[in-house]
């Protein structure tokens, strides 16, 4: 193989290809109906509780409330557009491009529900798209398909195999073990559902549209069976992920849900993809050690959304003092077991 089909970084112009350019504008398209979605299935969600049972215990109110599902619609546009991204561009790519959802349901929690956004908050924002920037532009280039049985092949090796299987065998831990007692109080139960799932939702979603663009190019996908496997795993996967982040979005503050489960989500898809993928495979100690920073960076910037939040939920019940008498969710989302323990 020669040199020019090595992989390498795309901090050098001449190797961003065609595809890797689609896959970067599906994916900042994506993130803009994502990070909308948020909001407007929070207002619903609001709206359905306030006449419901609410999602955060048990409830599904939120299925006849009209502005929760123009909500979740504009989610699905985001995720037809990540979906196509993936078909075009590798998960180290477009999977921490996400960062720019977390920027647009921040700004909008703070213009429309009126969840404040501390300064800090907003230099959190600011490192998460330069964290974002770092891994985007060190990131390795697509490896190319010929065929879903090549797909099958690295989904099937030993090393994603147990990947995958520790996972399923964590959410279930979770769901089972831990959901039913903390998770009205701690955010991480609900998003750490989402985000491992997600994991392996993304390989199979990353496999699928690899296998619909070789369809669509003339080579037909849809006559082998393990076509239609990777869509069973993907439909299994996102219907668990909404289940449980609406929990978490009627449970907890927008403003923490985003960032914390974007973090979980990234992290977890690119190790997935590093498995199953071999991302990292021809890149030098350099490059990946520059990815790694640029997490470190998202990393910090999601640490100061989450504690500059507190802070400003801590100061506005200090000087507005609620009180509920059946202990349960003020109208921030924050349960006040969970405000109650930060004190």
């Amino acid at each position: 193989m020669g040199s020019s089909q090595e992989a390498g970084s795309f901090g050098d112009p001449q190797q961003i290809s065609s595809d890797n350019v689609k896959g970067l504008c599906l994916a900042l398209s994506s993130s803009l109906f994502i990070g909308s979605s948020f909001i407007i299935k929070k207002k619903g969600l609001q709206k359905a509780g306030s006449s419901g049972i609410r999602a955060g215990v048990g409830g599904y109110s939120y299925l006849v409330e009209p502005l929760w599902w123009a909500g979740m619609i504009t989610m699905i546009v985001g995720e037809i557009a990540n979906f196509a991204a993936y078909a075009f561009a590798p998960a180290v790519l477009v999977t921490p491009l996400g960062a720019l959802s977390i920027i647009i349901s921040a700004a909008l929690a703070h213009m429309i529900l009126g969840e404040k956004l501390h300064i800090f908050g907003m230099v959190g924002c600011v490192l998460c798209v330069v964290g974002s920037t770092t891994i985007v532009l060190h990131a390795p280039q697509e490896r190319q398909i010929e065929s879903v049985k090549e797909l099958w092949d690295l989904a099937t090796e030993p090393a994603f195999l147990l990947y995958a299987t520790l996972i399923v065998v964590a959410v279930v831990i979770i769901i089972v073990q831990y959901v039913p007692k903390y998770g009205q109080t701690h955010i991480i139960a609900y998003i750490g559902v989402c985000s491992l799932i997600g994991s392996i939702g993304v390989m199979s979603v990353r496999a699928l549209g690899i296998a619909l663009k070789l369809t669509f190019s003339g080579t037909n996908q849809l006559l082998y069976p393990q076509t239609w496997v990777f869509a069973v795993v993907v439909m299994t996967c996102v219907f668990t992920q909404m289940n449980y982040l609406n929990k978490a979005l009627d449970t907890f503050n927008t403003a923490l849900v985003s960032p914390i489960y974007y973090v979980m989500f990234t992290s977890l898809t690119i190790v997935a993809s590093v498995i199953m993928f071999k991302d990292w495979n021809g890149q030098t100690a350099t490059q990946i050690i520059t990815e790694l920073c640029g997490f470190v960076t998202i990393l910090s910037g999601t640490f100061l959304l989450h504690k500059t939040k507190d802070l400003v939920e801590v100061s506005s019940h200090m000087r507005y003092p609620k009180h509920d008498e059946e202990g349960g969710s003020d109208q921030e989302g924050i349960p006040l077991k969970h405000r109650e323990s930060m004190r």
